[in-house]
């Protein structure tokens, strides 16, 4: 059985810091890039990170490229997401997606609430 468990969010102040998780079961993790999305209230789910199956390259969205990293640990099955200097507008529920272009597998976590707020 596939699973994917985000963890870590929360409420936390303007220019606080959250680390979020994703652990991951029931498919070969190492062969999936890992990426973080999120939602905004009343918005179309984003893209917020991606990193590679083997952990070398990521790339991020423009509005929190300093601020956020993006990680993995294979020998965890775990994604993580490290966000720091956080701001209101980084409000939302986030979820952690496995992807695997070779073949158009995509799992898919059931989101952890961010909330910005002073």
């Amino acid at each position: 059985q596939v699973q994917l468990v985000e963890s870590g969010g929360g409420l936390v102040q303007p220019g606080g810091s959250l680390r979020l998780s994703c652990a991951a079961s029931g498919f070969t993790f190492t062969s999936y890039a890992m990426v973080w999305y999120r939602q905004a209230p009343g918005k179309e789910r984003e893209l917020v990170a991606v990193i590679s199956s083997g952990g070398r390259e990521t790339s991020y969205e423009d509005s929190v490229k300093g601020r956020f990293t993006i990680s993995r640990d294979n020998a965890r099955n775990t994604a993580y997401l490290q966000m720091n200097n956080l701001r209101p507008e980084d409000t939302g529920i986030y979820y952690c997606c496995a992807k695997r272009p070779s073949t158009g597998s995509t799992y898919w976590g059931q989101g952890t609430q961010v909330t910005v707020s002073s």
